[in-house]
This record gives structure tokens, sequence and C-alpha cells, in this order.
């Protein structure tokens, strides 16, 4: 569990680093319809919010993923 967290900090940079990429070298200028999406777990409740259906389905997915990555490697 220890090694999650180094890889865990590393994708958070890594993702703000691509959203700063992407809003430099945005093409269209006035375009304001901006998509996002969110997803976790409280317990084991999922929940997620989005401004797209196909981005609440994408961000519970990769939630549940997660999920089931950190029970599959919970120690026994």
């Amino acid at each position: 569990m220890k090694q999650l967290i180094p890889l865990g900090i590393i994708f958070i940079f890594l993702g703000v680093i691509i959203i700063m990429i992407g809003a430099i070298t945005s093409r269209d200028k006035d375009k304001t319809d901006v998509k996002f999406g969110f997803g976790g777990f409280i317990g084991f409740i999922p929940f997620g919010f989005a401004n797209d259906k196909r981005f609440l389905y994408f961000s519970l997915g990769l939630a549940f993923l997660m999920f089931i990555w950190v029970l599959i490697n919970l120690p026994r």
C-alpha cells in the first residue's frame, strides 16, 4: 500500500500538467463549453458528479476499478 502513495502523487502532478498544456494550447478561445466529471467512494457507497453523462459513467467506472484494486491489495 505504501507504494501507491508516490504513484498517486505522480498522477496528480501529471493531471495538472496535462490541464495546463490543454489550456495553453486551446484552439477555440471563445468556446466556454467545459465538461467535467468526478467520482469516488465514501465507504462502500459510490458517488459521482458530472455535467455530461459520459463523464459521469467514466468517472464512476474508474472509481469502481480503483475500489476493486484496493480490495485486492488489502493485507490479509
